[in-house]
């Protein structure tokens, strides 16, 4: 038995917070580590991380200097008294090196042991284990042979459309599609770019590309007894930059005879390599009902909320237990027997993101948060929560869990609705969009879903200017109106003598400049003329609670939510964001990406990982000028048009602002 009584938890946010709520429901005390970009964070506070030395600097804002540092770590766990580690899920959850240096350290690490992450954690290894193992595998290449001459040549062999996966790791990165020879070379060297930076390992393997199959993960468990089971399946398919964004248990699309043959391949595959602790294997189920081992998560994963739904079981729980070397509390047919009365489960997950822009991350101070009631959201938000540039994206996850599919959607859509989330772009209306969308609905999505049913231009949200400019124009008037409200009696508030006047308003809605004008017509109420329209719609405005106005627009009711941060107003109405600029004062300049003057400003906070051009080069419309790591991803900003690059303010390794002035473009 492995005897321990306190936890450090090696992650951060929600993960931390979710680990430390099962943790220290069992009596284990908790130890949180942050970073200097999340000091003061939710995760660190007393609520969440008790006992003494409750939270433990661990280094500075990048992951290499904190949650990826294993010398930090192990000395924090030391300094605090913890017996065990809990890796959460990313950062060094799959690593075989921390969780041999936590057994040297003598500390229990909460996962499998080292020698099976390291099998594992390589996906040219992994397949060739499977392989060996008899495990159904995607036809591919995954030799040691790394060139580009033998990469090319191998593609062809096995025939495009293919698909380059970086080796040692996942979640997307170091993963492109290749549709025809012509673009190989350039997406080769993209991809082994985005693996190095993202996992320290330029290797690459090849698979054959399926065309449309579904993503079907197996949760798998084992213990240090010779116990293996499998909890089922997570229908994983709808996914943006090959990262999932929604995920159900049980799959539409899996049969209770196709789920008994893939649970027992995953369990085959756990003990093949002397599996202990949470795993998955994930699968990509073809048309034909045909499947193929992708690889094996060797940690908790994001999405094991819905596999906790319809079995009523804590995973975490259920890793302590094992950790301390219990045996499984429960066996393969107890668990078949839960889940065929275990309904249905869906979660989503609220990203820092923006749609419209190809799911770019966003960075910066979270206003408002409220979230919804009558689901599962595990977060780690609050008014004023700072969510910065060097992490994932992922804010929270939303899980619902009904009698049934249909049960589990409306509870879900009606969560999305309520959740409020304002000051920072997220991708929460376009959530509601897919879970809306007839083809989820149907229980139909593959991995081509949005690229099939919400291509880029329409992932955007789209507003009802007839209602939301009106709102825009009463809402800048009454917020105008209550820098008066201890002036002014409200019989006097927007009255002149003339009973004419009419203030102007001039503001952008969602970047687009906007003119109007406002006149008193009673206490919180205002005739309003906005846009193109040339009739005044009568607005009212009510605050109940706060943050919450009672809008009436023409006798037309709504609730709009708001947080105000200087001149900007950010508002939800009708399920949708918007943001709203007072120009009244010099109005702002909005940074892009790769703007008509030839400027080309920073998206986002990011480091500079690549460089492709030098002060005086000449460029193309459309060429790569360099590329930003934000958010785990690496994102490349491209040449507005032709011209000479006139001045260069980006360096490799530089980390930079919104709005930066990265190079200019002259002709």
């Amino acid at each position: 038995m492995n005897a321990f009584d306190a936890i450090l938890v090696a992650n951060r946010g929600e993960i931390a917070l979710r680990v430390m709520r099962t943790a220290r429901r069992m009596g284990y005390r908790c130890v949180a580590v942050y970073s200097d970009a999340d000091a003061g964070a939710p995760h660190c506070a007393i609520e969440a991380a008790d006992g003494p030395h409750a939270a433990l600097r661990i280094g500075g804002a990048a992951p290499a200097d904190s949650y990826l540092n294993i010398p930090a770590l192990l000395a924090a766990a030391q300094a605090s008294g913890a017996g065990a580690v809990h890796p959460g899920y990313g950062f060094l959850a799959e690593s075989a090196e921390f969780a041999q240096a936590c057994a040297d350290a003598g500390l229990a690490f909460i996962g499998p042991p080292p020698a099976a992450i390291k099998a594992m954690g390589n996906k040219a290894g992994a397949k060739r284990l499977m392989l060996e193992a008899g495990v159904p595998c995607v036809p591919g290449y995954q030799g040691e042979d790394q060139s580009e001459e033998r990469m090319a040549a191998e593609a062809r062999r096995i025939g495009y459309p293919v698909m380059i996966k970086a080796a040692a790791g996942g979640g997307g990165r170091g993963m492109r599609r290749v549709d025809e020879a012509g673009a190989f070379g350039a997406a080769l060297a993209s991809a082994r770019s985005e693996a190095l930076h993202a996992f320290g390992s330029a290797e690459l393997i090849l698979e054959r590309a399926i065309i449309e199959p579904r993503h079907i993960e197996i949760q798998v468990f084992a213990d240090s007894h010779g116990n293996v089971v499998h909890m089922g399946e997570r229908d994983c398919s709808v996914q943006r930059r090959h990262q999932k964004l929604i995920e159900e248990s049980p799959s539409p699309a899996v049969s209770s005879e196709l789920r008994e043959r893939m649970g027992a391949v995953a369990v085959a595959a756990a003990r093949a390599i002397g599996y202990v602790g949470a795993g998955t294997l994930e699968f990509l189920l073809d048309r034909d009902g045909a499947f193929y081992f992708m690889e094996m998560n060797t940690r908790l994963q994001v999405e094991h909320a819905v596999t906790e739904a319809v079995t009523g079981i804590d995973l975490v729980e259920w890793q302590l237990l094992v950790a301390a070397g219990a045996p499984l509390p429960l066996m393969q047919a107890e668990l078949d027997a839960r889940r065929a009365v275990g309904g249905h489960a869906i979660e989503v997950r609220l990203c820092a993101e923006d749609p419209a822009q190809d799911f770019l991350p966003q960075s910066g101070k979270v206003l408002r948060w409220s979230a919804p009631a009558g689901v599962r959201c595990d977060h780690a938000l609050a008014d004023g929560v700072r969510v910065p540039p060097y992490y994932d994206s992922m804010l929270a996850k939303l899980v619902a869990h009904g009698r049934d599919r249909a049960d589990a959607l409306l509870r879900l859509r009606r969560a999305l609705d309520e959740c409020v989330l304002l000051g920072i772009p997220s991708n929460r209306a376009f959530l509601a969009r897919c879970l809306a969308h007839p083809a989820f609905a149907a229980g139909q999505a593959s991995t081509g879903f949005i690229t099939q049913h919400l291509p880029a231009g329409w992932r955007g949200a789209a507003a009802d200017l007839a209602r939301a400019l009106p709102a825009a124009g009463a809402l800048l008037a009454w917020h105008r109106s209550q820098r008066h409200v201890r002036r002014y009696p409200d019989e006097l508030r927007g009255w002149c003598s003339s009973q004419g006047y009419a203030q102007p308003l001039h503001f952008t809605l969602d970047g687009a400049k906007q003119r109007g004008q406002a006149s008193a017509d009673g206490p919180d109420a205002w005739r309003v003329a906005s846009g193109d329209s040339a009739t005044p719609v009568r607005a009212e405005i009510t605050e109940a609670p706060p943050g919450t106005l009672q809008l009436s627009l023409d006798g037309h009711h709504a609730a709009l939510h708001f947080a105000v941060d200087g001149a900007r107003l950010f508002f939800l109405l009708d399920g949708i964001e918007h943001t709203l600029h007072d120009l009244c004062d010099a109005p702002p300049r909005v940074a892009g990406n790769g703007a008509a003057d030839g400027r080309i400003e920073a998206p986002m906070n990011g480091r500079v990982v690549a460089l492709h051009v030098a002060q005086g080069e000449k460029v193309s419309a459309g060429q790569p000028l360099l590329a930003l790591e934000a958010m785990k991803m690496e994102h490349s900003l491209l040449a507005s048009r032709d011209g000479t690059v006139a001045a260069l303010g980006a360096a490799l390794g530089m980390q930079v602002a919104t709005g930066q002035l990265l190079m200019e473009i002259t002709h």
